[in-house]
């Protein structure tokens, strides 16, 4: 990370040799909900030594079924994560989906997420670049490791220095995803971080029954996967009671798990480096 990414975490200590988390809710549900996760998680992170940032969607605009929950109202959810980041001192982040939102989202967040089925839509790169924002791209699930470089280039062509890659999965078939742990090393090699979303390549989409489904169990074997293979970060969305959350359930980290988890990573991430 560059300097100004590294500023993120300035309210932290933490181990420098780690791995930072991007973790969090699907969506922002309540606020109760968004308060509870987000203090259990930055305690975990605290006695782990992890760089934290707090992430929840303020709205769901890809949902498979048009009955989806899909938020609480943006300026709400907006101002809510807002109030977690200053409450506990921790950067936040939120996916955006129009160029008109990444102008509205900034004002709220540290980091700007592309959603993977958006991570080639050219208007929406710029307009996240010119927020000076770091802007992070999720990778499409149609997208090879090395041809994010596109991506990276146009919003460096617009000004921006500060971007991360993540990595999600490839379809593989209608209603699965594979990951290729390649892409880590391909996608570091074009000289930016790179996360691994633990969660959302799990995810078994394209159901009859309109809900995505996932292999939450596998959270843990791709998390080490991604360690042992050079990522710089991983994104986890967690929930107390995933079997009731409002979006993505089916591939979320019971948040009861994610101490032990995060412990595991943290020795193998030492192991390493």
């Amino acid at each position: 990370m560059n300097n100004y990414q590294s500023s993120l975490f300035q309210n932290q200590q933490y181990n420098y040799n780690n791995f930072f988390l991007i973790a969090g809710p699907c969506v922002v549900e309540n606020e109760e909900m968004v308060f509870s996760i987000a203090e259990r998680v930055s305690s975990i992170c605290k006695k782990l030594e992890i760089p934290y940032i707090f992430k929840a969607s303020y709205r769901k605009a890809n949902r498979t079924s048009g009955s989806s929950f899909t938020g609480i109202g943006d300026e709400k959810a907006l101002q809510l994560i807002q109030a977690v980041g200053k409450q506990f001192n921790l950067p936040t982040t939120t996916d955006i989906h129009t160029a008109l939102e990444a102008t509205i989202a900034a004002d709220y967040v540290d980091v700007l997420q592309i959603p993977a089925f958006l991570c080639r839509q050219t208007d929406l790169l710029l307009a996240a670049a010119s927020t000076k924002k770091i802007v992070n791209v999720k990778k499409g699930q149609f997208v090879s490791g090395p041809s994010m470089k596109f991506a990276v280039d146009k919003i460096k062509q617009a000004g921006n220095e500060n971007i991360w890659l993540t990595e999600r999965g490839n379809s593989f078939g209608y209603q699965d995803l594979i990951v290729d742990y390649r892409n880590i090393t391909w996608m570091k090699e074009i000289g930016v971080p790179v996360v691994m979303d633990c969660t959302h390549s799990l995810q078994q989409p394209n159901q009859t029954s309109g809900i995505t489904g996932g292999n939450p169990q596998l959270i843990e074997t791709i998390a080490k996967a991604a360690i042992a293979t050079g990522a710089d970060g991983l994104f986890i969305e967690t929930h107390p009671n995933p079997s009731i959350a409002k979006s993505d359930g089916a591939n979320m980290l019971n948040l009861s798990l994610l101490q032990n988890l995060l412990e595991k990573l943290v020795k193998i991430r030492a192991s390493i480096v």
